[in-house]
């Protein structure tokens, strides 16, 4: 996967265009955020992402992006504006209004241009 590929899986989260990220995911892809959640398969993944969008604005944006044959590793800023109240989100409690930007660290594994293992965790608050 070149680092054109990449930014355009990154383009298609931020537009919520699941078809269009939801491609590089292979079918058993792991998803882990950092000791909060692990999520297992493609269509698991969407959907937390599906229920994630109908509540918040995900917005990614790659500072650093270092492309190797299996791996790709990405530090980036992500804002998250709730614009539904979600006071149950496993994550934290949102609600309506709220705002956060956090860095992240992350790692995918690849096997040919489909992300076979992924990990984020929190570099800054």
């Amino acid at each position: 996967m070149t680092e054109e590929q990449f930014r355009s899986y990154v383009a298609a989260f931020n537009a919520n265009d699941f078809a269009g990220f939801g491609h590089f995911y292979a079918d058993d892809v792991v998803f882990e955020l950092g000791a909060m959640k692990r999520i297992d398969g493609r269509e698991a993944i969407l959907n937390f992402y599906r229920e994630v969008k109908a509540h918040i604005v995900e917005v990614v944006t790659p500072l650093d992006v270092i492309v190797t044959p299996t791996r790709i590793a990405m530090h980036c800023r992500t804002t998250f504006d709730t614009f539904v109240d979600w006071p149950d989100f496993e994550i934290w409690p949102t609600k309506a209004g709220d705002s956060r930007v956090v860095e992240t660290i992350a790692m995918y594994e690849l096997d040919g241009d489909r992300f076979t293992h992924i990990r984020g965790a929190r570099f800054k608050p």
